[in-house]
């Protein structure tokens, strides 16, 4: 059984391939295996998040390579918010491009609110963005990925 909501005829590899990312990317952030997190991006993959400048510094929300991947990660894991929860509801892909959502309404209250949208390329993330909510940008005005680590 797939996640695919686009329900596009993939190749059976390549449907695989997407599924796989799918299932490890959300399972390695939501317990901060950040080894098998960045396992998943290509070497030059780039990434870009509003959360780029606010826990990094700087005036742009773009890294590129897996080592700036990797500071961003070590530096989000350890302050994830309480509102930052995993609930989704499926994927769209059309084996090139996989995007998601993080819902703010779920079955079980309020999360904060993502859409992921990765370019995969030879089975890895080449290309990541990270479209944030209102109910996210708050939880960044509010500074709770400064909670305790200040």
């Amino acid at each position: 059984m797939t996640d695919n909501l686009n329900r596009t005829a993939l190749p059976p590899d390549v449907a695989a391939e997407i599924e796989r990312i799918y299932q490890q990317w959300d399972r390695a952030w939501s317990t901060d295996d950040l080894d098998a997190m960045i396992a998943l991006y290509a070497p030059e993959a780039v990434l870009e998040s509003p959360l780029v400048p606010h826990l990094l510094g700087g005036s742009d929300g773009v890294l590129q390579g897996r080592e700036r991947i990797r500071s961003l990660l070590d530096s989000a894991a350890p302050r994830k918010p309480d509102a930052r929860s995993f609930h989704r509801e499926g994927y769209f892909t059309n084996g090139r491009r996989l995007i998601w959502e993080y819902p703010r309404a779920t079955p079980n209250g309020e999360q904060m609110d993502f859409v992921e949208a990765m370019d995969v390329e030879n089975g890895r993330i080449s290309r990541h963005r990270v479209y944030w909510g209102w109910r996210g940008v708050e939880v960044i005005k509010a500074d709770a990925y400064y909670k305790g680590h200040r």
